[in-house]
């Protein structure tokens, strides 16, 4: 069967279209998207179909040289900004990192000084708490010379109300522990004398001194001077006359030896 040509006017399709790679090209483009950005203007600018090919399928977009080296151009500078971006992401990350690290060492640093410095500080309190609670001979490295509740006519009461150590005149005279001075001045048959009340409640006594070196109503520590040793009142020669007692007034005194033992004087 021959087919035959009807008869009348045929237009033979205008402008050659090209196929292959651009129709590839195109089917990329317009899976991201850029074909409708690219595309659209040229359609809306012209009803002219000599763009076209209406192939009774598909249509096709030709597209220059020029604007496919823009898209190319395009997507190296996203996927180039993309990688800046994310290196500072990365270098804030890092830089966060670090920070927070630093911060984490100083505050351990701080936190170990802060403990060191409690420490010392308790340390320290304890120290001086056993410092204040320490008791002393009051006549550093001395002895006993006269023992307590000695019978002899020397004393008015007929026996010794505390104990001598021996000491020459001028022998510094010391606090056996931590008190308030309730008396300082000359005391009769004592002489000059000191009298302490003492932070356990007790009093310590110390006469015939040759000077005194505290006041009424001072606060005194172990070993502190508080006068020097003579033979001032009723005293037949230097010495350091020492009473304890459990008030400030004569005739309440107590043992001193067993007094400077109990709180852990070796004498």
């Amino acid at each position: 069967m021959a087919f035959t040509r009807p008869t009348g006017k045929h237009r033979r399709p205008r402008g050659a279209v090209r196929t292959g790679a651009n129709v590839a090209g195109m089917a990329t483009l317009a899976a991201s998207g850029v074909v409708a950005t690219l595309a659209s203007p040229a359609l809306a600018a012209s009803d002219d179909s000599s763009r076209f090919e209406d192939t009774g399928l598909n249509q096709a977009i030709v597209i220059g040289d020029d604007i496919a080296e823009q898209i190319d151009a395009q997507a190296v500078s996203q996927e180039v900004a993309a990688e800046e971006a994310a290196a500072k992401a990365e270098a804030r990350k890092a830089a966060a990192v670090k920070a927070a690290e630093m911060k984490r060492k100083a505050e351990a640093a701080e936190k170990k000084a802060k403990a060191e410095r409690e420490a010392r500080e308790r340390a320290a309190r304890e120290a001086e708490r056993k410092r204040l609670n320490t008791f002393v001979l009051p006549v550093e490295g001395s002895y006993v010379s006269t023992q307590y509740h000695a019978t002899s006519g020397l004393w008015s009461s007929g026996s010794h109300t505390g104990i001598d150590f021996h000491a020459s005149t001028g022998t510094s005279v010391r606090s056996v522990g931590s008190g308030t001075v309730v008396e300082s001045g000359y005391g009769g048959a004592y002489g000059n004398n000191v009298v302490i009340k003492m932070n356990d409640g007790t009093y310590t006594q110390y006469g015939h001194l040759s000077a005194l070196s505290v006041t009424v109503g001072q606060t005194v520590t172990p070993g502190q001077q508080i006068g020097l040793a003579g033979s001032t009142g009723n005293s037949t020669g230097p010495h350091l006359h020492f009473e304890a007692r459990t008030s400030p007034e004569y005739g309440s005194d107590i043992d001193p030896l067993a007094y400077l033992r109990s709180h852990g004087v070796n004498v």
